[in-house]
């Protein structure tokens, strides 16, 4: 860059092809599943039988929200309702290019490592697919969306480690405003090993930065303070009925001062006639907290609350972020949720939250730890609706060269896969196969139940019956429902996963592709001995085994090993789930319920149960039954 060029640049941070303008792509928020009682609150509920539900009608009209989906475009669809109406954001983005959506799965006994899913693959390559600069143009466009969110007395922590901590502050600076800095705070995360011990070649690195700023001129701040070193309390040497005290020389009081604080009982007179100002310990709240942490250790292994998240912070450091710049009710907010601790927190500390990540397993994973907590209040489960896109960009076609791929040429890739042959003239329908009709579902986000709707829609005005939806990712809680829906209407559908395997030019030469259907599963109901209607699972299978390692599969005994978590909905009315009792496995407990509790009904109604099962990968599966009366 020549000089004069160079001279004309406001100060901030560059990088190559840096955009400074967000594209705002605003999609509809679907609910797919609703929460009104946690597991915790029910089993407190069975152990005190008097206790009754006292939330008030306010307490009910707002729902927190946990929501999957690319964050950019959750954020840009929240603006419309919470523009400039967020109190506090917290954000733990992804530290390092080597950094990815792994995750440790448990299957009974066994255990392995799940490998990211297609929609998390093709987020980590657009994170890290130009190293540094890729990374800072998407941190750049989410800060961005975050400032326009946030409120004008609202603050926003960020939370780095060494490697981008000092390039993600000259952005927020760029976008915050440089002045309007609050703090950049030191979190001793490790005690560690120190030195040069076992051949190290640099000190150890023991913290990771927290950058704290506000959007406008005020902002809320809570002091912290932690308590009092031993040698501080041995000075408060002294004691009388009000507690313990030090004395401390009267200095440049006046007359009217001193006649106050001896009728308040706060004037020591020694032997010699000398005035001492009782300063009791009472007074102070302990020592202002500095923007050095120390105090809170990373999560032990044993800890209670560790759920072998990679990326799991621990509760106290939330719990301090929250108190400290927020109050009752205010609204919180994580784009990157990880594990769920900071809705978790807010949830404890009484605030409200939204909060989002792209990997089902941590939508999973928060779900889980939120019906844990007895008196959760309400909350949804949420996903966004689909969006056009012209072209693809993808691992599969950028390994082949290929940047930008038309969507008919990616189209016309997976249905030769699929050993289909395209056709043209309709909007949702892609292609043939034999008798079928086939339509390929996007790479980059799910594939929704209006999709299909719409495709079934265009396969009846074509006199056909039969049609195959091929997806990467599929909606929440759609599969059991929308097969009844298609079957209703004379059409037979099928639903298919594109495999991972299509990424992998070697497979596709040799022709090793697989389309395989989604999951199975099987359920019942009956009546127990009190009148009560009981569902049990009786059979569930994962159709690609390939997931798994062999090693892994040949140790695997039981199909229900297989799922983590499922739910009973006693009222479908064909709109969200709306889970009205649930069992899964945790960290401590790994035993799974099979049978639910009973449920009796009020009156003769249509009686449809709603079952959802989520597997080990965070995949979703419904079944509907339906009792006659």
């Amino acid at each position: 860059m020549s000089e004069e060029k160079f001279e004309n640049l406001p100060t901030g941070l560059y990088w190559k092809n840096k955009k400074t303008e967000v594209e705002k792509t605003v999609l509809p928020f679907q609910t797919i599943e609703t929460i009104n009682e946690s597991r915790a609150t029910r089993e407190k509920e069975k152990s005190m039988p008097l206790l009754k539900d006292v939330r008030t009608k306010s307490e009910t009209t707002w729902y927190n929200r946990l929501v999957w989906g690319d964050n950019k475009y959750i954020m840009a669809s929240l603006l419309e309702e919470f523009a400039g109406k967020i109190d506090l954001i917290y954000i733990d983005p992804p530290f390092a290019t080597g950094a990815n959506f792994s995750v440790k799965i448990e299957v009974g006994d066994v255990k392995w490592v799940k490998e990211p899913s297609a929609i998390e693959e093709k987020a980590y390559r657009d994170t890290w697919g130009e190293s540094l600069d890729s990374y800072l143009q998407m941190m750049y466009e989410r800060l961005v969306l975050m400032r326009e969110l946030l409120a004008d007395n609202g603050t926003i922590f960020v939370h780095l480690d060494y490697r981008v901590a000092h390039y993600i502050k000259i952005a927020l600076d760029e976008i915050f405003g440089y002045n309007n800095l609050r703090n950049e705070i030191v979190w001793k995360r490790s005690h560690g090993i120190t030195g040069v011990e076992g051949g190290m070649r640099q000190f150890a690195r023991l913290h990771d930065t927290i950058l704290c700023y506000k959007k406008g001129e005020t902002g809320i701040f809570n002091p912290e303070y932690t308590p009092y070193s031993a040698n501080t309390l041995k000075m408060y040497q002294y004691e009388d009925e009000k507690g313990q005290f030090r004395l401390q020389i009267l200095r440049n009081y006046s007359e009217k001062t001193i006649k106050r604080l001896k009728h308040e009982g706060r004037i020591y007179e020694d032997k010699r006639g000398k005035l001492h100002l009782k300063q009791y310990l009472s007074d102070k709240k302990g020592v202002l907290m500095s923007d050095v942490w120390v105090d809170i250790p990373y999560i032990q292994r044993s800890s209670y609350e560790n759920l072998k998240y990679p990326t799991q912070k621990p509760e106290v450091l939330l719990e301090r972020i929250i108190k400290s710049t927020s109050k009752k009710n205010d609204l919180i907010v994580d784009f990157f949720c990880g594990s769920g601790t900071t809705a978790a927190v807010a949830e404890k500390l009484g605030r409200r939250w939204i909060v989002a990540d792209l990997s089902r397993f941590a939508i999973h994973t928060t779900r889980k730890r939120l019906l844990d907590i007895a008196g959760c209040k309400p909350f949804v489960v949420q996903n966004l609706g689909k969006y056009e896109r012209q072209y693809w960009q993808d691992v599969a076609f950028k390994k082949r060269g290929v940047e930008q791929l038309p969507v008919y040429e990616y189209i016309k890739f997976i249905l030769k896969l699929y050993n289909a042959e395209s056709i043209s003239g309709m909007l949702y329908i892609h292609g043939k196969k034999g008798k079928r009709l086939v339509h390929v579902g996007a790479v980059d986000s799910p594939v929704t139940l209006s999709e299909i709707q719409d495709a079934i829609s265009e396969v009846k005005k074509s006199n056909q019956n039969a049609l195959d939806i091929l997806g990467w990712e599929w909606e929440m809680g759609l599969h059991d429902v929308v097969e009844k829906e298609a079957k209703s209407s004379g059409v037979k559908l099928r639903l298919f996963n594109i495999p991972r395997d299509v990424m992998d030019p070697r497979a596709v030469e040799k022709g090793d592709i697989t389309f395989y259907e989604l999951a199975y599963l099987e359920a019942e109901v009956k009546i127990n001995r009190y009148s009560e209607f009981v569902v049990k699972l009786t059979d569930f299978a994962i159709p690609n085994l390939d997931l798994i390692p062999e090693e892994v599969r040949s140790k695997i005994k039981k199909w229900s090993d297989y799922i983590d978590y499922w739910a009973v909905d006693w009222n479908w009315h064909e709109d969200t789930f709306h889970n009205m009792w649930q069992s899964y496995r945790t960290r401590k407990e790994r035993k799974l319920e099979l049978k639910s509790d009973g449920h009796k009904y009020e009156s003769k109604e249509k009686r449809r149960i709603m079952i959802k099962v989520i597997d080990i990968f965070g995949n979703d599966t419904t079944k509907l039954l339906e009792i006659k009366s």
